[in-house]
């Protein structure tokens, strides 16, 4: 069977047990179906393993048309956000415990991903964010979020942040810490901070307060098309986190400056994958219904 892809780079969370003979399973499926392999960097040199070209990211993204990421939600976050700019597609497949963006089974992923690799898959794109933080007249940072931006104090400690959107002033908010997220991010931190869900298809961004001082600071749903910016007005040890990339070493008056990247995340899901099943299983709902529908199927 001839494939649709022709050189794929293989990423992997290398801290998890049983890594090394997964990624060499898959990597032999690939070869199998006249795929070159590729590993990434890093997974390369903590997994041993040998035989293959070894990319950094940057490498993978100018050189190959499909990356296959096994590992957690994390592991993803990584190098998706990476590969966005160059368009390269990514499939999951989760060995971690929740996994809302990697969704192929450990246990099913020779199967799937044969059917896959002959292009019988459901193609979504996701939104990132990307901003930078600025100090005077000076941008000391600058990131890609998949999930979140986060800013809080240090120390468990009350951080007041004021919030603009477009320039228009929207608040100043007490409280632990502030997210935006994406709609993707909408099921990580802000879940957990009291966000609502918000489906990937729709053109919006999270602000979620955490653990305010006044209960009538409550989450909001913006337009993702403008600019939020949040400043620093007091708190200990502010810090801010791009997903996994944290600058800790904010002063007052820094402004985090945030928008909607131009670039977004291609991934590629098994055939028959939908949203709506991914929240039902990951979220545990309708646990002991007896029908999946109004109709039974």
């Amino acid at each position: 069977m001839s494939s649709r892809f022709r050189h794929a780079a293989l990423v992997g969370k290398y801290q998890a047990q049983g890594m090394r003979p997964l990624l060499e399973d898959i990597a032999h499926l690939l070869e199998r179906r006249g795929v070159e392999v590729s590993i990434e960097a890093a997974t390369a040199i903590n997994t041993g393993i040998t035989g293959y070209p070894v990319l950094s990211p940057d490498e993978v993204g100018a050189s190959c048309d499909l990356a296959i990421v096994v590992g957690g939600d994390g592991t993803m976050l990584g190098i998706a956000r990476h590969l966005a700019r160059f368009g390269v597609p990514v499939i999951g497949v989760n060995q971690g415990r929740l996994g809302f963006i990697t969704d192929i089974p450990v246990d099913q992923v020779q199967q799937v991903l044969r059917a896959m690799l002959a292009g019988d898959y459901e193609e979504e794109f996701r939104a990132m964010l990307e901003g930078e933080v600025v100090r005077g007249d000076e941008r000391i940072y600058s990131g890609f979020a998949m999930n979140d931006v986060v800013v809080r104090s240090g120390a468990n400690a009350m951080v007041e942040l004021s919030v603009a959107v477009d320039g228009q002033f929207v608040a100043n908010f007490r409280a632990d810490g502030l997210i935006l997220a994406s709609p993707t991010g909408s099921t990580a931190y802000s879940l957990s901070a009291g966000g609502p869900l918000l489906h990937p298809g729709v053109a919006g961004l999270l602000l979620v307060p955490i653990a305010p001082h006044m209960l009538s600071n409550r989450p909001i749903v913006l337009p993702d098309s403008g600019e939020v910016s949040i400043k620093i007005v007091a708190g200990r040890e502010p810090s801010v986190n791009f997903d996994m990339q944290s600058l800790a070493s904010l002063l007052h008056g820094d402004t985090i400056r945030l928008r909607r990247s131009a670039h977004r995340v291609r991934f590629l899901h098994p055939r028959g994958w939908n949203y709506y099943a991914t929240l039902r299983r990951k979220l545990h709902w309708n646990e002991g219904a007896v029908h999946e529908g109004p109709s039974g199927g």
